[in-house]
């Protein structure tokens, strides 16, 4: 056995061979290649990402906006059912209480109107149509058209006294507005009608 030992084998500080500079390029080349496709790839995340976001966007609006066609696609169809819930309401309001307990066959008519009334009423409120009510509150000029002042009422100026045509909303968004009369007041009291 010979007693020698191999000091390049477990030397750290040993020489070390040299690389021929070919290795030593084409290592150089390798890492800016790597880095050129690690900055492709975040590139490409990032493009991936803001897809996937816009996707996403796109998706969630349409999805309102299906929400908002299905809500208010009857919104025509509704402002002309409204003319039908008013003359049904002036048809019964026409009759005296006395005409119709004075004679059955008008009482019994005004019974089915009523009757059709209330149905119709029950179909608006299946479809989201509330009626607004006016009568008292201050005039608001996002609901109501004021058709005349009226003097010596007793109320605030602006404050509703009388319904020409009642207002109406479909799940909170104006149908149609209240025609109105108001209060002209003394100068002394008024309600702020600004909205």
């Amino acid at each position: 056995m010979s007693d020698t030992i191999n000091t390049h084998d477990s030397d750290p500080n040993a020489a070390q061979p040299e690389k021929p500079a070919a290795q030593t390029t084409e290592a150089a080349v390798d890492t800016a290649r790597v880095a050129q496709l690690e900055a492709e790839v975040a590139s490409l995340k990032d493009q991936v990402l803001r897809a996937l976001a816009e996707t996403e966007n796109v998706r969630r609006r349409a999805e309102r906006e299906r929400e908002d066609t299905s809500k208010y696609a009857v919104s025509k169809f509704a402002k002309d059912l409204l003319a039908v819930a008013d003359n049904l309401r002036r048809a019964v309001e026409a009759v005296s209480p006395q005409v119709r307990e004075e004679n059955q066959a008008v009482g019994n008519l005004l019974t089915g109107v009523e009757a059709t009334e209330r149905q119709l009423g029950a179909a608006f409120e299946r479809a989201g149509i509330a009626r607004m009510e006016a009568l008292g509150a201050p005039a608001d000029p996002n609901f109501h058209q004021i058709m005349m002042e009226m003097e010596n009422t007793g109320k605030p100026a602006g404050t509703v006294v009388q319904v020409l045509q009642a207002g109406y909303t479909i799940h909170g968004r104006l149908l149609r507005e209240a025609i109105v009369g108001v209060a002209k007041g003394d100068a002394g009291a008024h309600v702020n009608t600004s909205a």
